[in-house]
């Protein structure tokens, strides 16, 4: 275990972005580090910790279902690390936790917020992906608010990013008659197909959304996993059947306009075909955590279910990382990994 050093740097929200973030929004700053963690505290120095799309939310100063980023103050989100300093019962110095205080190279956290994970079973990363928030958000939405059922077709919009690559597989596994993704290039279009299983994947660089959607479902889909709003909404209500049900997840199509969003424009249809649209927060399903792992580390054992991760070295490329996933430079799961 290394010592435990005298400063620590975190990344600080100190601009609220107007449309795109830019590097300018952030900063890397040095804080004093507390070797000593007060009564049922544990300091704990992170080794990888998550950006996600929903930050993009936490940046702008409104009122959401998590609070905005406060400026000048620490940022945070999904980290896990090894702890290095314990005054909390059950907690011993190099046991490895997940967490909520990443953004940071040393987190002095409540004990009580912090959850053991085991390194021998996954990649200690993959508690952040597939076996963490991502993975339970694509459990849930398609199994509890989909209510996803054998011989569905499925669409999945972002399909190559952390949550829609494993909606597909969970699907495929479960006995889909058929699954469609969305990508933004042809190299993930590839992928779904090859790597993850899909029946058919497009580019929806390569023409419009609802076009491309049609070809690859002629005999339209079942259920919808939303994470990019916009044209794919749109389109996937035309292509829904009667009772189809959508689970909306995210619209980072959307994140980072200034403007209103044009549509969908074609919502007088979810009347005709009684279709239910349905967004999700994964807070909502933590009792199903327990059915989630196992589940999903079972088909992690036997090679049914496959994952990415596009890991970025070094805490202070964290931002650009952060930056580089909302323009979808990520394959899977996009971590930062702490070096130092």
């Amino acid at each position: 275990m290394s010592q435990i050093p005298a400063v620590s740097r975190e990344w600080h929200l100190v601009r609220r972005p107007q449309g795109w973030p830019v590097a300018e929004d952030f900063a890397l700053r040095e804080v004093p580090v507390n070797a000593e963690p007060a009564p049922g505290r544990i300091l704990v120095r992170n080794l990888h910790m998550s950006v996600d799309p929903y930050m993009r939310g936490r940046m702008n100063d409104v009122k959401s279902y998590v609070p905005p980023f406060q400026l000048d103050r620490p940022m945070d989100g999904g980290a896990v690390g090894e702890v290095v300093a314990s005054a909390a019962e059950g907690f011993a110095v190099g046991d490895h936790v997940l967490h909520g205080l990443g953004w940071r190279e040393y987190a002095d956290l409540d004990a009580k917020h912090a959850t053991k994970v085991d390194g021998s079973l996954a990649p200690l990363s993959a508690y952040l992906g597939v076996l963490g928030m991502p993975g339970l958000t694509a459990y849930a939405g398609l199994f509890e608010v989909a209510s996803f059922k054998e011989g569905d077709a499925v669409f999945v919009s972002g399909a190559a990013g952390a949550v829609g690559s494993l909606v597909g597989q969970f699907a495929k596994i479960k006995g889909a008659s058929r699954v469609i993704g969305s990508a933004g290039s042809d190299e993930k279009v590839t992928l779904l197909t090859e790597k993850y299983g899909f029946d058919a994947a497009f580019n929806y660089k390569n023409g419009p959304v609802a076009e491309q959607l049609k070809n690859a479902a002629p005999e339209g889909i079942d259920v919808y996993f939303d994470n990019v709003g916009g044209d794919h909404l749109e389109a996937a209500i035309s292509s829904l059947n009667v009772h189809g049900r959508a689970t909306l997840c995210g619209a980072i199509a959307q994140y980072n306009d200034t403007e209103p969003a044009a549509g969908p424009r074609n919502l007088v249809q979810v009347i005709g075909k009684r279709l239910r649209l349905q967004g999700i927060l994964v807070s909502d399903h933590a009792g199903i955590q327990n059915r989630f792992v196992q589940d999903v580390a079972g088909w992690l054992r036997s090679g049914e279910l496959r994952y990415d991760e596009t890991v970025v070295e070094g805490v202070e490329n964290a931002a650009d990382a952060f930056l580089g996933m909302l323009r979808g430079e990520n394959t899977g799961k996009m971590i930062v990994s702490f070096t130092r």
